[in-house]
């Protein structure tokens, strides 16, 4: 299995905002961190985002703010992993390094509220309409700026995200201290496992394995980063791909869960209602409506 390491930006040392276009079939698809704050932009593709304790969709319009060392991935769904497909993935991403203005800058009065807004402001985010319509505007000609008019444009865009109501907050639990090193490998083995495994039976000892742990030392290890058991997190992941298999597909329910990797057909509908406060016959009734 690859390891996963700290993502480095590639950039100059001296370079606060880098503009990045991904293109593609799929996108980068290892569990990673970086120092830098992250704004990126679904022009095209869709699949799960799972950012810090937060396990959630992505799709074409959407745009999500994470802030510094935020372990995280957006995985393409399958259909983009398969080479026959003509599907493709596209985003736009602002890296802002906030230690290459250096400590005098942000002190300075002007500088003030942004500096606050940077100490209050942790986890990922999903950036709301008024906003995003702002914010899009910019980021389409982004990599027509230079110099002086580069640094301006970014600076309206950390405005625009200060404003109210600019931000739905994505994480329950956001971390007290970053991942080390050895922590962000560790976890994005089992992120990784986790995913491409989720539709087969996985046992706790297999994923402590995985992690080079003892069960109970992964127990605890797993629960103090995602802030769920190990049983908890992979019935949410399951959970998540039956949502999207109910909207897309027309399986039967009993067809969708055992494809998901649920054993029974009762268990399933109860962890659905669970978490979706419906069954997901009136989860798939309601979606076919949008």
């Amino acid at each position: 299995m690859k390891k996963i390491i700290s993502f480095q930006i590639p950039k100059s040392n001296k370079e606060f905002v880098r503009y990045q276009v991904d293109a593609g079939k799929h996108f980068y698809d290892k569990l990673h961190q970086h120092p830098q704050w992250q704004l990126t932009w679904i022009k095209a593709g869709k699949g799960q985002l799972m950012v810090g304790d937060y396990l959630g969709r992505f799709e074409k319009g959407d745009l999500f703010l994470l802030s510094a060392n935020m372990p995280h991935v957006f995985r393409s769904d399958a259909e983009f992993f398969d080479p026959d497909t003509d599907k493709q993935s596209l985003g736009n991403t602002l890296f802002f390094d906030f230690e290459a203005l250096g400590k005098g800058l942000l002190e300075v009065e002007e500088f003030s509220g942004l500096h606050h807004w940077l100490q209050q402001t942790k986890g990922s985010f999903k950036v709301l309409e008024k906003t995003k319509e702002s914010i899009l505007g910019i980021m389409e000609e982004f990599n027509n700026y230079q110099g002086l008019e580069k640094i301006l444009a970014a600076l309206q865009v950390l405005q625009a995200l200060q404003e109210p109501n600019s931000l739905q907050g994505l994480n329950k639990l956001v971390a007290q201290k970053d991942y080390t090193e050895t922590e962000g490998k560790r976890m994005g083995q089992v992120m990784s496992y986790i995913l491409s495994q989720s539709q087969n039976t996985i046992t706790l000892q297999e994923v402590a394995e995985v992690a080079n742990l003892s069960k109970e030392a992964f127990c605890r290890f797993f629960k103090e980063r995602t802030g769920k058991t190990f049983t908890e997190f992979l019935t949410q992941v399951r959970i998540h791909q039956a949502c999207q298999l109910l909207q897309e597909s027309e399986w039967t329910i009993s067809q969708i869960a055992y494809h998901c990797g649920f054993q029974n057909l009762s268990y399933f509908n109860r962890a659905f209602k669970k978490a979706q406060g419906e069954t997901p016959k009136e989860y798939r009734t309601k979606m076919s409506y949008q």
